[in-house]
């Protein structure tokens, strides 16, 4: 770890010298390239910097203890525990500013929730949870672009795919991605018996050309009239736009614009999201089968939280952690349980880097 902070170190300085040149600050590209560079690992610098100094204060103060004046031997013990607690603490901060960053954190996300087992009422759920989700983006600001929707109803929703865009989107709905169950009494039950249903949901990081490249002849691009529920006609135009991936065979269809131009540009952007998760999600199966073990794998598979209703209790099962504010979440208050899923996961991260490092 510490070999790691020295590299860090020269080359905070390697920076810090190539920005004050002249060559550099003549470049704008060349500038901002620097400076950003400069910015990700200057916390971690100056945490070592402090940790550095904090050091070299405990063998003064440790050889004044050793001394022979007991005054001075006093004041010296009380101010090295003093400095051994801070460079415990600083050593903690190091070690977590070291866990690496999630290269799609600032991502924006493409949102997919689907009505899963439990007929209509699924269906509500589904819808549920996408208001959820859309209040706690009006909470950030975030901007919410619906790319395509299927309704089965007043408030119920079988599928909708919506675009999130803002400031770290992605790294505060990562951990969403899975089935959620929900546990209550549907309006239409007489005898007052609790129900259970489930909806699927995937967040994906919004993928730019830059991030996964789809090559033209690997599509096929068909074109149709957009049609409404019961197959009612919307227009008469071949405006709506149905993409094949024939690699993998992923099919993505978009009808919600009246342009064709709109409507393929948003197939494109849900088609990018989707090959750019399989290949992250590949890239994860390589290195859990290299260590014999998977963290949070967000599998659609695994039913990762239930909202029970009767309780008020909402329980995410991948980390045992149960809060009574079922209300306030499906209003948008999603705070608690994103800051403690983000709380976990980094500890997690944590530990695996210190296995990496061989931190003690």
């Amino acid at each position: 770890m510490f070999d790691k902070l020295q590299t860090l170190e020269s080359r905070y300085d390697e920076l810090m010298s190539l920005l004050s040149d002249g060559v550099a600050q003549s470049d704008p590209n060349r500038y901002r390239t620097h400076s950003k560079a400069l910015s990700e690992i200057q916390p971690i610098v100056e945490k070592f910097r402090d940790y550095k100094t904090v050091v070299a204060e405990i063998t003064e103060t440790r050889e004044i203890a050793d001394g022979s004046d007991a005054e001075l031997q006093e004041l010296a013990e009380q101010e090295l525990a003093e400095l051994e607690t801070r460079r415990g603490d600083l050593l903690s901060e190091i070690r977590i500013l070291l866990v690496p960053k999630d290269p799609n954190d600032d991502k924006n996300i493409v949102l997919e929730i689907r009505a899963g087992t439990g007929g209509d009422e699924a269906g509500l759920f589904a819808g549920d949870l996408f208001r959820m989700y859309t209040r706690f983006a009006e909470r950030r600001h975030w901007k919410v672009d619906v790319l395509s929707i299927n309704e089965s109803g007043v408030g119920a929703i079988k599928e909708v795919i919506a675009l999130i865009e803002g400031a770290r989107v992605y790294s505060q709905l990562k951990y969403e991605s899975g089935v959620h169950r929900v546990q209550r009494v549907p309006a239409t039950e007489a005898s007052g018996r609790i129900h259970t249903s489930t909806a699927t949901v995937a967040v994906l990081p919004e993928a730019e050309e830059v991030d996964i490249a789809v090559d033209a002849k690997d599509l096929r691009i068909d074109t149709f009239c957009s049609s409404g529920p019961g197959g009612q006609s919307v227009n008469t135009t071949y405006s709506a736009v149905r993409i094949t991936h024939l690699p993998t065979g992923l099919v993505v269809s978009q009808q919600d614009e009246k342009s064709q131009i709109k409507n393929k540009a948003k197939a494109m952007k849900v088609l990018r999201s989707r090959l750019y998760e399989m290949e992250l999600q590949r890239r994860h199966d390589e290195i859990a089968q290299d260590r014999k073990s998977q963290v949070g794998t967000g599998e659609r598979s695994e039913k990762i939280r239930t909202y029970n209703f009767p309780q008020n209790r909402v329980t995410d099962h991948r980390i045992g952690f149960t809060t009574h504010r079922l209300t306030e979440m499906l209003n948008g208050d999603l705070a608690e349980m994103s800051g403690t899923l983000t709380t976990h996961y980094r500890a997690e991260a944590l530990k695996d880097a210190e296995a990496v490092t061989g931190a003690d």
